[in-house]
């Protein structure tokens, strides 16, 4: 893909090259910020490679449930990635430029982790539908096969279903603005700079949106109202609370993801030119979800606790 985005690049635009300058409004001391953004990033790494590692040591956990947890800390993992570097280089080094085609590919792995996290989100919520209303039968439907083919299925809809998003950007003709202002190579800030009808941009970003995103959405509100139809059936309030207690952890961290995205999503239509909120929100949107999944996890999963205490003795005890 790099190949066709600099050939787009040589035959379409003036500009070789992009700034990004930041947060607006704050760009004379945004640099301070670069300490909570690297404890986020050092955390969203830390927390995410110590799952996979209790999960992987545990036999325990060799359950659905937590081995979609664990391609979800894969994913997360991804996505802080993907813009976490850049963001401390311009804050630390003031490495503010960026070539054409990095920020494409930037824009294309977003957009691809983004919709990969929807994605397993919404492997998560039917895992946890079965288990609820169909538990008898929950080791037969929700298989190895059957997680293999979804991740497959999740991790192909997206690298392929987002490819327009940035071969559309780089067919724009960048010929005189070439700053951002942002710290992210984001679709609509990037053809914000065209001198031509972005129009085509920001209508398949929204098509995209609503098709995949919204889809999941969707499907994820059906698999949790059947749950709690479900749930409220039950006789025994202990079967109650166990139910709810099994899904809290994932609805927590599913209403964060999408309040942001559709907050984003209504700030970036609202405002004519970058401000401070959208943009930050747009970081934030793909910092914290990392950050803050394996967290939320470990402190309302009893059987992770456990595992953790399982992986740290055992190492103790091999010192």
């Amino acid at each position: 893909m790099s190949a066709s985005l600099k050939a787009f690049n040589s035959s379409k635009s003036q500009v070789s090259e992009f700034i990004l300058l930041g947060f607006p409004g704050i760009h004379s001391w945004q640099h301070w910020l670069s300490l909570p953004f690297t404890l986020l990033y050092l955390s969203a790494i830390g927390t995410n490679v110590l799952i996979l590692i209790i999960i992987c040591q545990d036999p325990s956990l060799k359950q659905p449930m937590y081995l979609f947890l664990g391609i979800l800390s894969v994913v997360d993992m991804g996505l802080a990635t993907t813009i976490m570097p850049k963001i401390l280089a311009i804050f630390w080094f003031d490495a503010k430029v960026i070539s054409l085609p990095e920020c494409f590919a930037q824009i294309y792995a977003i957009h691809c982790f983004v919709g990969m996290e929807s994605g397993i989100f919404l492997c998560m919520a039917f895992d946890r539908y079965v288990a609820i209303c169909y538990p008898l039968r929950y080791s037969s439907i929700i298989t190895n096969s059957l997680i293999l083919k979804a991740t497959l299925f999740m991790v192909l809809r997206n690298g392929l279903c987002v490819i327009p998003v940035p071969v559309l950007a780089a067919q724009r003709n960048y010929c005189s603005r070439n700053e951002i202002d942002h710290c992210l190579c984001s679709n609509l800030g990037v053809t914000s700079l065209a001198c031509d009808d972005r129009r085509p941009n920001s209508i398949c970003q929204l098509i995209l949106a609503w098709v995949g995103m919204g889809s999941d959405l969707g499907l994820i509100i059906l698999s949790y109202t059947l749950i709690l139809r479900s749930v409220l059936r039950l006789n025994s309030a202990e079967a109650v609370s166990k139910a709810l207690n099994t899904c809290s952890s994932h609805l927590i961290l599913i209403l964060f993801f999408y309040t942001v995205v559709v907050v984003i999503s209504v700030t970036h239509l609202a405002e004519t030119k970058a401000t401070l909120i959208p943009v930050l929100l747009n970081v934030m949107h793909n910092i914290i979800p990392p950050s803050l999944n394996p967290i939320v996890y470990a402190l309302r999963t009893r059987e992770l606790r456990r595992g953790f205490q399982k992986v740290f003795c055992r190492s103790l005890q091999e010192k």
